[in-house]
């Protein structure tokens, strides 16, 4: 604690995703009340206000003042990151505008984000504390990778980093920029069909998991106000049957209406899924600081006190569906064509806005997808993209960049790799940790 001692906890920057305490009651409406110490996930910045996800509770906006980082070691997280944007953000090599915006789907409330590559200057790269590998701007609206690691990412044929080396918005900032661009065809593989394709199947899959879920909540505190209230193993029967399909031991039916379903490999997997479920349910009410234990107990006391009141919000996000049939139909237009399309026109489109509209059902959604399933199958069958991406080009490229930084900064030439290098932070021995020192 003593080299925190210098870091003001209600000063360090709470960038999009810190997980955060609250230090104020927050009262919701008459007899509803969020209490002081609730845990939630930073989503939005707006000036000297946040906006936080309290799970339970919904968004709500608090002052910075009003809250602090949830665990000590985000107060040194949190300054490394604000430090190392500042400094490293000049060293940009490459840049793009991403999201809706490059994909043609964008209305009058969408983000304007951006997403790149930097390059470390040879003393960043050359000392004994680990450097940053990525930067991002307080309000999560900026991502920049090292050029390492994206290069890394693009061999993976991470969807991201793809975008951003073909996106029509892309731009050089320095020549280094220039060279990536040039050398972006050695990463374009059939590998596509996996990271685009069956990722965003198996992604949209959980999705409708998740939903069904969350439309349970209330049903399940329901049953936990019954007298006598049902157990866990009880609890995830019903719920298993109710969201899965499968049928209680003993083969006892109960009256819960049953939607559209799709089934786990075995009934024991079914209420297996459904046991985690309340068991991540009343995690989350803990952590919230709505129960006083972190137990199954705990959550039938909540469930007769004060779940009534309590709004429990879905977990469904069109804007997650819809990028992930997005992802499957650029999959499909790459593996066929060789050359990728990321702006969306016609009647895809029309359907992308329908489901980031909510307008369609995730189970509608996923119908979707598959139906699409079959089309990316055939065109990896067929595509003209090599199988695999060129290593030997991608290591020339790396070793390239490396040398170009160590000779502008051994020359001193003008600019954020040579004469104008930020300085590289101070390296200290961290020996207030458990289990040994450790450079920092």
């Amino acid at each position: 604690m003593r080299e925190l001692s210098s870091i003001d906890p209600l000063g360090v920057p709470l960038p999009s995703g810190t997980e955060v305490t609250t230090r104020v009651d927050r009262v919701l409406s008459p007899g509803r009340r969020v209490p002081q110490g609730a845990v939630g996930r930073v989503t939005a910045a707006r000036g000297d206000e946040l906006d936080v996800t309290i799970v339970g509770v919904g968004v709500l906006r608090y002052a910075r003042s009003e809250l602090v980082p949830r665990k000590m070691g985000q107060l040194r997280y949190a300054q490394r990151r604000a430090g190392a944007w500042e400094a490293l953000r000049p060293t940009v090599v490459l840049e793009a505008t991403v999201g809706s915006r490059a994909w043609g789907l964008a209305d009058e409330g969408s983000d304007h984000d951006l997403r790149g590559v930097f390059v470390l200057p040879l003393p960043w790269a050359s000392g004994l504390a680990e450097p940053p590998r990525d930067l991002v701007s307080e309000d999560g609206s900026a991502t920049y990778w090292e050029v390492g690691k994206a290069i890394r990412q693009a061999l993976r044929a991470d969807p991201n980093t793809l975008e951003l080396l073909y996106l029509h918005t892309v731009r050089p900032l320095d020549p280094i920029g220039a060279w990536i661009l040039a050398e972006r065809d050695a990463f374009a593989s059939a590998e596509i069909y996996g990271s685009f394709g069956r990722y965003a199947l198996s992604q949209l899959a959980r999705l409708v998991q998740s939903q069904r879920l969350a439309e349970h909540r209330a049903v399940v505190l329901d049953w936990l106000r019954r007298d006598p209230a049902p157990d866990l193993d009880t609890v995830a029967e019903r719920l298993a049957r109710a969201i899965f399909g499968a049928t209680p031991s003993g083969g006892e039916r109960h009256p819960e209406p049953q939607a559209s379903r799709r089934t786990f490999p075995t009934e024991a997997d079914a209420v297996l899924q459904a046991k985690e479920y309340v068991k991540q349910l009343y995690r989350s009410l803990y952590d919230q600081g709505l129960l006083a234990h972190r137990d199954y107990p705990s959550l039938v006391r909540f469930a007769r006190e004060h779940a009534a009141d309590l709004d429990l919000p879905s977990d469904l996000r069109p804007k997650n569906a819809y990028n992930l049939v997005r992802l499957i139909g650029t999959a499909i237009g790459w593996l066929r064509s060789g050359e990728p399309t990321f702006e969306v026109t016609g009647a895809f489109r029309d359907l992308l806005l329908s489901i980031k509209k909510g307008e369609l059902s995730l189970d509608q959604t996923l119908r979707e997808a598959e139906v699409r399933a079959r089309e990316l199958e055939a065109a990896r069958q067929s595509t003209p993209l090599p199988r695999r991406p060129d290593l030997a080009r991608a290591d020339a490229l790396l070793r390239r960049i490396g040398a170009e930084a160590a000779r502008r900064w051994v020359l001193r030439e003008p600019g954020p790799l040579g004469r104008d290098a930020p300085a590289p932070p101070a390296v200290a021995l961290d020996d207030e940790r458990a289990g040994g020192t450790e450079i920092r």
